[in-house]
């Protein structure tokens, strides 16, 4: 049996069993996983835009909004105007969301440790590489496909050129 037919399967089990867990550590705290990813992605990308920060962290614009609304009700972060564009605002964390945000990184790395658990470290520096490739690859792939769907015309006279030459 070709055991890569199961690739997605696997990866998709893999992310739900590890969120479900992850969540369940959290439920002492009154944090959702969507405030989870925006913290962690703000504590990397200080001063980051609202639209950056959507798409960093794969929240819909609208439901981030709602998020980063409660978040400054709460004192987690502040919105700042950005310095040369007036439409723009610049996202930093406040001093309150740092116990958060250290729960936070203790429960996710105890999840992990659970996930590699009975892992060498060499075992788990590899899959992580290899992940990271496979990543990688689907990224290019995403990006090639966008390129093809935004200048279908270009692609049609690249395809016409190529049956031109294989003919000569």
């Amino acid at each position: 049996m070709d055991t890569t037919r199961n690739f997605g399967f696997l990866i998709k089990d893999i992310s739900h069993l590890y969120t479900r867990l992850f969540q369940q550590r959290l439920r002492h705290m009154d944090v959702t996983l969507d405030q989870c990813k925006v913290l962690a992605r703000l504590a990397r990308n200080e001063g980051i835009s609202q639209v950056r920060l959507a798409e960093l962290s794969g929240i819909e614009p609208m439901t981030l909004v709602r998020i980063l609304d409660r978040m400054e009700g709460d004192d987690w972060i502040e919105r700042r105007q950005h310095p040369t564009d007036r439409r723009a605002r610049q996202l930093y964390l406040k001093a309150k969301a740092q116990p958060i945000l250290e729960l936070i990184w203790k429960e996710s790395d105890a999840v992990r440790a659970e996930a590699f658990a009975g892992f060498k470290a060499q075992e788990r520096n590899t899959l992580i590489e290899l992940l990271s490739r496979a990543h990688d690859n689907l990224i290019a792939t995403k990006a090639d496909e966008a390129a093809r769907v935004e200048d279908p015309p270009a692609r049609a006279t690249a395809s016409r050129s190529t049956k031109l030459r294989s003919a000569r």
